[in-house]
């Protein structure tokens, strides 16, 4: 896999990702480049090449001159989402992804989930986009510091997070006022994909819907977003405990 960009490969090299390869284009050699000195000194390898070599390798067409070859993205246990909220202190808070499958929804939900504290992300392996280079793109670096969980059977992982004393809500449209809703203390959010929502299958065995009021003539948001304003809602609740 790829990471392309000067912030992802900097927050790369920051949180120990194992990087294979560095590519960086030639002209940048004489440049005193804080990516290039890490790279020294963790002893990788730096291969710089021209622009235009760089422009046919790069999977998204933003390399803006640097190119880390890496490892496939390494997915956690859903334990190791739940152990950060215990180590930290906290009420676990987790988001549930169930077939979400654009890259750039994906990877701006990440980006949310890192600025906003969220312990992890749970995705399904299959019908649903997994880590990829437009992902680790458009998450700007924040898949650097995020755990996300890939599971075979949602159900089953919502199951676990129940015994583990977490309220599991789904959000969208026909259920309560998010804003009227209490969700302090530790609480599972399930989004579900840009076309289809939840399942119904996930949706009857979660604990609730939460809604967000919608005034104007458009009935649903971007999935991304209406993800970052429930995340937000409940970091205010918490806040205001």
């Amino acid at each position: 896999m790829k990471i392309e960009g000067r912030n992802q490969v900097l927050e790369a090299l920051k949180n120990n990702v194992t990087i294979n390869k560095l590519i960086i284009d030639k002209n940048y050699i004489t440049r005193k480049d804080e990516i290039i000195s890490l790279a020294k000194r963790s002893k990788l390898k730096i291969e710089f090449l021209p622009k235009k070599v760089m422009d046919n390798m790069s999977e998204t067409g933003h390399h803006q001159g640097y190119i880390a070859e890496t490892v496939d993205f390494q997915y956690c246990d859903i334990d190791d989402i739940l152990a950060h909220a215990k180590a930290n202190n906290h009420d676990a808070f987790v988001v549930l992804l169930d077939g979400i499958e654009d890259p750039h929804n994906f990877g701006a939900i990440i980006r949310t989930c890192e600025c906003a504290g969220v312990d992890g992300i749970i995705i399904p392996k299959m019908r649903a986009c997994q880590v990829n280079e437009t992902v680790v793109r458009t998450s700007a670096g924040a898949i650097s510091n995020m755990r996300i969980a890939r599971v075979t059977n949602l159900k089953e992982a919502i199951d676990k997070l129940k015994e583990e004393g977490l309220w599991i809500y789904v959000a969208e449209t026909g259920g309560e006022n998010i804003y009227k809703q209490n969700l302090t203390g530790p609480v599972g959010i399930v989004v579900g994909s840009e076309g289809n929502g939840v399942k119904q299958s996930i949706r009857t065995y979660c604990d609730g819907i939460v809604t967000l009021p919608l005034y104007g003539s458009v009935n649903s948001l971007n999935a991304s977003v209406a993800t970052a304003i429930v995340i937000y809602e409940i970091l205010r609740q918490r806040e205001e405990k």
